[in-house]
């Protein structure tokens, strides 16, 4: 539990020395318990996500960095891998030790652009694009987005 520990206060030094570095991540760490973290991440430009800010929640295991975290949405989204839960192979059993929770977000990002409809935890989704109705698709995606993830002007 130590070295996770160590890693986990090393990665969240490194964040607020860049927090300029990457504009698209803004990770937040719990005060009272390094174990959970929350970050807001800014859709991908060109895709239905576009304009939103989608906030994450981590669940950082004892065993980190041997084990990855549990990340969960906590903005409603339409996506394919998406369903609170994330299908993405390196929070199972791509996992590497390598990865740290700014490239866990860099690669959620990266999944918001590009679905993989073939193993889908939104059926619905999954079934538009499978079925070639991209438009309905990013329609429904762009919906979730201005309902949930849109700033609100206020």
């Amino acid at each position: 539990m130590q070295a996770s520990r160590a890693r986990l206060f090393k990665e969240y030094k490194e964040v607020q020395r860049e927090k300029t570095a990457d504009p698209d991540i803004q990770l937040v760490c719990d005060d009272s318990n390094i174990f959970k973290w929350m970050a807001l991440i800014k859709g991908p430009s060109e895709t239905p996500y576009d304009g939103g800010v989608f906030q994450l929640a981590f669940s950082v295991p004892e065993q980190y960095p041997l084990q990855p975290p549990q990340v969960r949405f906590l903005t409603k989204i339409f996506h394919p891998n998406v369903h609170f839960k994330i299908c993405l192979d390196i929070l199972k059993n791509a996992w590497s030790p390598a990865w740290t929770i700014q490239s866990v977000c860099r690669a959620i990002i990266a999944l918001m652009a590009h679905p993989e409809p073939d193993s889908p935890l939104n059926c619905d989704s999954g079934n538009l694009l499978r079925s070639g109705d991209i438009r309905g698709f990013q329609s429904m995606a762009r919906m979730y987005t201005r309902l949930a993830a849109m700033p609100k002007k206020g």
